[in-house]
This record gives C-alpha cells, sequence and structure tokens, in this order.
C-alpha cells in the first residue's frame, strides 16, 4: 500500500446520494450505460469500464466543503459536471496513489483559505512516466500546503476545469 502524505477524497457517500436523486444544479440525473473505457468517476476515483452504468451530474465541491466547515466562499462557489456510477459502488481503492495521473495530461492544483476564497494555483504537466507522474502530484500538493493559510485544494483537469478530487490539510 502507498502511504501519502496529501490524501486524494472521493466524494462522500452521502453526498454522492444526494446528487443521484438531484444534483447540485437541482437536475434529476439521468443514468446511461458507458459504452467506452475512460470517463473519470468521482465515486471511486478511477476510470469507468466498457459497460458500466454512471450518470453526469453538476457538483459544488467548495459549496459542499463550505457548509461542512462553516466558510463562506461567496463568488468562488462553482458547479461543474461530474462522472459518478449510478448506483453505489466500492468507492476508491485503499493501495490508490492519485489518480487521474494519466502522463503527458496538465493539471492545475487550486488552492483554497480557510473561508473557501481561491489563493492561486499552479498547472502541472505530468510527466510520461506513470510512475513519476505520482512523485509530480505529491511535489504540487506540497508546494500548495506550504502556505499556512491553505486549508483545501482541488486538481483539476486544465483542458476542461472538471474536478477531479479534493485533498484536504493534513
Amino acid at each position: 500500500m502507498t502511504t501519502l502524505t496529501y490524501q486524494p477524497m472521493a466524494i462522500a457517500p452521502h453526498v454522492l446520494d444526494e446528487l443521484r436523486e438531484r444534483d447540485d444544479a437541482g437536475v434529476v440525473p439521468r443514468a446511461h450505460v458507458y459504452d467506452m473505457d475512460g470517463a473519470p468517476l468521482r465515486c471511486c476515483l478511477r476510470r469507468s469500464r466498457a459497460g458500466e452504468r454512471i450518470s453526469l451530474v453538476s457538483y459544488a465541491p467548495l459549496r459542499r466543503w463550505a457548509a461542512e466547515v462553516g466558510a463562506a466562499p461567496g463568488a468562488y462557489d462553482e458547479v461543474g459536471p461530474v462522472f459518478i456510477h449510478t448506483g453505489r459502488c466500492r468507492g476508491p481503492n485503499a493501495a490508490l496513489a492519485y489518480p487521474f495521473a494519466e502522463t503527458g495530461a496538465l493539471r492545475v492544483v487550486r488552492r483554497y483559505d480557510g473561508e473557501g476564497r481561491i489563493m492561486g494555483g499552479a498547472v502541472v504537466q505530468l510527466p510520461k512516466d506513470p510512475g513519476l507522474a505520482q512523485t509530480v502530484v505529491e511535489r504540487a500538493l506540497r508546494a500548495a500546503f506550504a502556505d499556512p493559510h491553505v486549508a483545501l485544494a482541488h486538481v483539476r483537469a486544465v483542458e476542461y476545469g472538471c474536478f477531479h478530487y479534493e485533498v484536504r490539510r493534513p
């Protein structure tokens, strides 16, 4: 098992149950069978497999965090699309390192303070070697949390701005 300094967090099971009923944009999700591999699932932090039933839902990660901790992110609150399994799944693999660390991909590590205000971010180019990609993500998160005012970070895809996962201060 890999021991990580910064633990990627999947969407919590109780939140997933809510999103499966009505997403954060107020829409009732529609399930479909995904016929190709590859949709990034935020419920279990892995790519979908052909034939799995998944839904594309609107999710507001900062809003959900703020409600939990009593923060007020104001204008930094945003809602975006994420893929989840239509029904409950096993969740992330306990031995999982950093998910969605495809070689050559661009990621942004966006930092937030305790009130949910953006404190900046860093664009990260993942190397072609998958083993090194994990090291690059760990290094970017270490740099983000070097500032004691950073409460959490979101890892997102640069190309579409898709939320991949949250990391909270250890």
